[in-house]
């Protein structure tokens, strides 16, 4: 039996990150976060590459050009989705997670979902404070131990 632990060390992986401007007051949080956890796990700020989008809806094509390139061992999306008076929210949470989610199956490499979807500012921004449980925070670790991963599984 094969058995592969999370591994948390970025010392050699370069990471891309892709950013939505919408709701910026919350996302340079979130990236803030992640690159505080990228650094802590080891990736050298020159390794980290980061490419800011218009809205949540556009995470998934930069994503799938970062990804493309062979350039990045895992890349983040960081965006934020507040539910409104209609339910345009449903339908850009669904869209950002579909095309987030295809970049990984169609690139191989792994694509992390950063994106919060909530009913109001106050919950995304409790969940973009400072520390280890921003979700910025938790998606870099999530990319470096999918990085990990990837590399242990083509190894053999």
């Amino acid at each position: 039996m094969n058995t592969y632990p999370e591994d948390l060390d970025g010392r050699s992986l370069t990471i891309g990150v892709v950013v939505s401007r919408f709701n910026s007051v919350v996302t340079e949080r979130l990236l803030a976060g992640a690159i505080e956890g990228l650094v802590e796990l080891g990736v050298a700020d020159y390794r980290i590459d980061v490419a800011w989008v218009p809205g949540s809806f556009e995470l998934g094509y930069a994503a799938h050009q970062l990804a493309s390139s062979n350039r990045f061992d895992a890349v983040v999306c960081l965006g934020c989705v507040i539910k409104g008076e209609t339910d345009h929210d449903l339908y850009i949470n669904q869209q950002a997670a579909r095309s987030i989610s295809e970049v990984s199956t169609t690139t191989g490499i792994p694509a992390i979902f950063g994106v919060l979807t909530t009913n109001t500012l106050e919950q995304a921004l409790a969940r973009a404070e400072e520390g280890t449980t921003n979700k910025g925070y938790e998606a870099a670790t999530a990319a470096v131990v999918m990085a990990n991963l990837r590399r242990k599984l083509s190894e053999g």
